[in-house]
């Protein structure tokens, strides 16, 4: 029995909840892939289980290694591939899991999520739209939500979907409050995401305060940059972290997860 996703997203106006990225080495089919298929299932599965070890609230499955990312949908074999590594790893754990499927494919990350009985899906782009190095990407919020609704699934996946995301820019300028409450009312992301600049890069504390006054009782996740020196600047205002980056080896993205650095990041929050 895994984690209902409206109990455990509760439990972030309790304590912070930290989630620990599973970046996926690049998948068959895609220009840098280079590791067979068995060995990219020990390496998610080495990296979950060092991430549970180490004292993460969830785990989150993300095709990384995929650039080029596709702007839209991805092709079968990749949804093949992320649904058979999600369901290896949801036998290993209860913990909360979760999909993203770059660039923006929620529907394809919806249906993995289904697959592998996993809880919530991240979406990059779910309102307006962003110049990105994959072009200008669109939100899917009216097909997404809908396809949930069909699924039977409101109540079992959950959508955190980013505002002013990573490796993008805006169209045209809009105050972060603005966009924060679409993303809300008329996109109705349960959860909100702050970033900084690119993967690793880390995030404004300042901004995270401005996105949590507008979210109010919507939980708002930091999703970039965040370390052990600096989880503390975000305390108070920040209802959860996506940490990828700084749990791995030296601190560069592409490496395992270490376990002295999930550790670290986890005293710097006193658990």
């Amino acid at each position: 029995m895994t984690h209902s996703p409206a109990s455990w997203l509760a439990r972030t106006s309790q304590r912070p909840t930290v989630i620990g990225m599973l970046h996926l080495p690049a998948l068959p089919g895609a220009p840098l892939s280079r590791m067979r298929l068995e060995h990219i299932h020990d390496y998610v599965l080495r990296d979950a289980e060092i991430l549970i070890r180490g004292g993460v609230d969830g785990l989150l499955l993300e095709n990384f290694g995929d650039v080029p990312f596709f702007p839209a949908r991805v092709p079968q074999m990749t949804v093949e591939h992320m649904t058979a590594l999600a369901c290896a790893v949801r036998k290993t754990t209860e913990l909360p899991l979760g999909i993203n499927v770059l660039r923006n494919d929620g529907l394809s990350a919806l249906a993995i999520a289904l697959a592998a009985e996993a809880n919530f899906i991240r979406v990059n782009v779910l309102s307006g739209a962003r110049v990105t190095d994959q072009g200008i990407i669109q939100g899917i919020a009216h097909d997404l939500l809908r396809e949930r609704v069909s699924a039977g699934a409101q109540d079992k996946i959950k959508i955190f979907a980013d505002v002013d995301v990573k490796h993008s820019a805006p169209l045209t300028p809009r105050p972060i409050e603005d966009e924060v409450d679409d993303l809300i009312q008329r996109a109705l992301a349960d959860v909100v995401i702050v970033s900084g600049a690119a993967t690793g890069k880390g995030t404004d504390p300042e901004t995270v305060r401005r996105v949590k006054q507008v979210a109010g009782k919507t939980p708002v996740f930091v999703g970039s940059g965040v370390t052990a020196d600096t989880i503390q600047e975000f305390v108070g205002h920040a209802d959860g972290f996506i940490i990828g980056t700084a749990f791995k080896k030296g601190g560069i993205t592409t490496n395992p997860v270490e376990i002295d650095r999930v550790k670290a990041g986890m005293a710097a929050l006193g658990r």
